[in-house]
């Protein structure tokens, strides 16, 4: 598809902009044309940044009969017709949304702009009324259906969360507005919702029940998102440049790709698909980097977590549960997982056919480590612009052997905690613990055990190995004499890298790693 010339549509969500300026297209047309033919109204819901404003885009130019912007793509093979029909296109992803009245201002804009083209005899009537009533009249101007797309149909209802006043005021505006979809279905042609979550099932508005949720389809999977043969097909140079410029070769570089960006599953069985924001990004500037997680504000989802009471071990490892407990978004149920799933914190990773569960994981190392970075002022006294200062460290005080250095940085962690050591308590020691390491683990193959009859937690450097045991009601000599009874050495005694074996024990008074023996 072109040379290395063809331009990037970062940033990009109207597809005929991107059409006329000859940008680079992943062609997601065939699956357009089977959505908007077999079908009437629709729910689709993926992660922010996820090309979902670019397909409803897509699906706009097709009902508005534009087929010169469809010419060398699937679609123009499939299409005979090209009718066109009259498009309402709702976009509710601008707004910030503090008050009631900023929802009800943004209806209200789109509605002036339909009833200029539709007519306004009705404009002193209430929102869900003008709009019941734009739809009827385009109907009957075109002489056939209406399309409906909303962008972003949740986005209101996710800047209030948090906000139980604001988030109901919310609910109602949107229940009254979307019911019309409901009541006016006899002048519809096709309707399409996009959004993050999948409130539509819980009380957010019945009325939308009647959509055909294609979100975990396998036939749709990989409408939003890249796969790798998209990938190869239509970045080809700039994978060769971003190889050239990174001193890798073409499947090094693929590689690194897959394990940074790769890996979002969104229906069991089916291939996985790259985050486009990512990928987009990363052939802009030809660097590594966690692009989508910087735009990304997990700390909501953290603030649940930490509610809760949330293990997050369970999170960082992996989560095997039913399908209903990661995709229904109850604000009441006070239940994080579904949020972070649908957010694209967690993906499918597994499924097992006989019990109906799924596995949950992180879907890449740009996820993970963003993820459990985000987490470290959460759960300890570092703040934001430490955090990769006292990971760098840790990681070069292991390399070099000083355990005293690293132990002692690590005191600095458990500094100033809030409260007494007692059972809740103990398990936010072993989380910190646990993040600490898995953090280093992308540098130094640290792993975290929580299995019985293995040490806590292993890192291997170039010329150590570390057997860590930690003691919360113990001392550090009980730590290292377990090292030696368990036999935690034994797997790496052929390996030819020093062993160094580290106990080390807490102290409840001083709620603090007080000794070590290594």
């Amino acid at each position: 598809m072109g040379g290395v010339l063809r331009k990037l549509p970062i940033g990009i969500h109207d597809f005929e902009k991107l059409r006329k300026g000859d940008y680079l297209y992943v062609d997601k047309t065939a699956l357009v044309w089977r959505i908007a033919n077999i079908g009437k109204t629709y729910l689709l819901t993926r992660p922010h940044h996820f090309g979902k404003s670019l397909l409803l885009s897509t699906f706009k130019a097709y009902f508005e009969g534009k087929k010169e912007l469809f010419e060398g793509l699937a679609i123009a093979g499939m299409e005979k017709d090209w009718s066109k029909y009259p498009v309402l296109h709702l976009d509710l992803n601008a707004e910030k949304y503090e008050t009631p009245d900023d929802l009800l201002a943004m209806l209200n804009q789109h509605l002036e702009k339909w009833e200029a083209v539709y007519g306004d005899e009705k404009r002193e009537w209430n929102l869900e009324g003008r709009f019941g009533y734009v739809i009827c009249r385009a109907s009957e101007q075109f002489g056939c259906g209406v399309v409906v797309l909303v962008d972003g149909y949740d986005k209101p209802l996710l800047k209030a969360l948090g906000n139980d006043a604001l988030l109901d005021d919310y609910r109602k505006t949107l229940n009254a507005f979307y019911s019309v979809l409901k009541s006016s279905d006899r002048y519809l042609h096709f309707v399409l919702l996009t959004g993050v979550t999948k409130f539509a099932q819980t009380g957010m508005c019945n009325d939308l029940n009647q959509l055909n949720d294609i979100s975990m389809m396998s036939q749709y999977a990989t409408i939003c998102g890249i796969t790798q043969q998209e990938l190869e097909d239509t970045f080809m140079p700039a994978l060769n440049q971003l190889a050239k410029e990174n001193e890798l070769t073409y499947e090094e570089t693929l590689n690194k790709m897959m394990a940074l960006y790769g890996g979002y599953h969104f229906c069991e069985f089916v291939e996985g698909v790259f985050n486009p924001f990512s990928v987009l990004n990363v052939f802009d500037g030809y660097k590594f980097s966690n692009y989508w997680f910087q735009t990304a504000n997990p700390a909501f989802l953290v603030e649940l977590l930490k509610k809760r009471e949330y293990d997050l071990r369970t999170l960082i490892d992996g989560i095997e549960t039913s399908v209903s407990s990661f995709t229904e978004y109850r604000v009441e149920a006070n239940n994080p997982i579904p949020l972070i799933y649908q957010s694209g914190y967690l993906t499918i990773k597994d499924y097992d056919k006989r019990f109906g569960n799924y596995l949950l994981e992180f879907p890449n190392d740009e996820v993970r480590y963003g993820f459990m970075d985000f987490l470290v002022p959460y759960y300890t006294s570092v703040v934001d612009d430490e955090r990769g200062f006292y990971l760098g460290k840790f990681v070069r005080e292991l390399e070099n052997g000083d355990v005293n250095a690293f132990l002692t940085r690590l005191q600095a962690f458990f500094a100033d905690f809030p409260y007494e050591l007692n059972e809740k308590t103990e398990r936010h020691y072993q989380v910190v613990f646990y993040l600490v390491f898995k953090l280093m683990g992308q540098f130094t193959g640290a792993e975290v055990l929580s299995a019985r009859g293995r040490a806590d937690a292993v890192v291997k450097t170039p010329k150590y190995i570390y057997v860590f045991e930690f003691k919360l009601n113990g001392t550090a000599e009980q730590a290292l004499q377990q090292i030696d009874e368990k036999g935690y050495l034994i797997p790496y005694q052929a390996d030819g890298r020093e062993l160094v074996k580290v106990g080390v024990e807490f102290s409840a008074e001083k709620r603090n790693i007080d000794r070590w023996l290594y």
